[in-house]
């Protein structure tokens, strides 16, 4: 799942990316408005974490920018501000939850999961796919009832799947859902083809259809045969 953090204090940006990429989210950093405002009139994001005083401008037009724009990516505040008003116009604003400076990475990151689940699957910790099953917490995949093994990439690789399915996704949309800003170091597409290859190799292996179906000159959908 890929998170954007919104935040001006650089150390405090990277210890937050750091800790998230343990967590096995990819992680996107904007240390300033305009920055942020190109990020998120050009991605999604399973979640964001913004501050609201940022160089350039407010965290708070962001937050209406998004709204304006019907974005649903998630919206965790964080700022060292602890007064009532701004917790209420925050959330007023569209945000989904307020975490004041400072705050523990581990509750920020359970924060970030529990707003994922919320928004993106209903609030389960679980999700089903004909006969596939994945649960979120764990990060584990069962087929059948039994573990799929699959590395990191492939999981995030199969929820992004699962979580659009019967949708045609670009190429490009996948490498920068799974790459974040990181996208830019791969010359092609050689390695998502790669990771798909493997993520559908394992799973017919263990007697699923083949949920992947290459569109021509478009990208990849995820569904059942007809």
């Amino acid at each position: 799942m890929k998170i954007l953090i919104i935040e001006d204090e650089q150390q405090l940006s990277a210890s937050m990316c750091d800790y998230l990429g343990t967590e096995k989210f990819v992680t996107e950093a904007a240390f300033d408005f305009n920055t942020a405002m190109e990020k998120i009139s050009l991605y999604d994001y399973a979640c964001i974490i913004l501050d609201i005083t940022i160089p350039g401008g407010s965290g708070i037009d962001i937050l209406k920018e998004l709204k304006a724009n019907n974005k649903t990516d998630g919206v965790i505040i964080i700022s060292a501000k602890n007064s009532l008003d701004d917790k209420l116009l925050g959330l007023k604003s569209g945000a989904d939850d307020y975490l004041t400076k400072p705050f523990h990475l581990p509750e920020l990151a359970a924060r970030v999961a529990a707003i994922i689940r919320r928004k993106s699957f209903y609030g389960n910790n679980t999700i089903s796919f004909d006969s596939v099953n994945i649960n979120l917490d764990a990060r584990q995949v069962f087929i059948e009832g039994n573990v799929l093994e699959l590395t990191k990439k492939e999981f995030d690789l199969l929820l992004y799947f699962i979580s659009n399915k019967n949708k045609v996704i670009s190429k490009s949309a996948i490498a920068e859902h799974l790459w974040g800003d990181d996208m830019d170091l791969a010359d092609n597409y050689d390695f998502i083809y790669t990771h798909i290859k493997n993520l559908r190799r394992k799973m017919l292996q263990r007697g699923t259809q083949d949920y992947i179906k290459s569109v021509y000159g478009m990208g990849y959908k995820f569904s059942l045969s007809k």
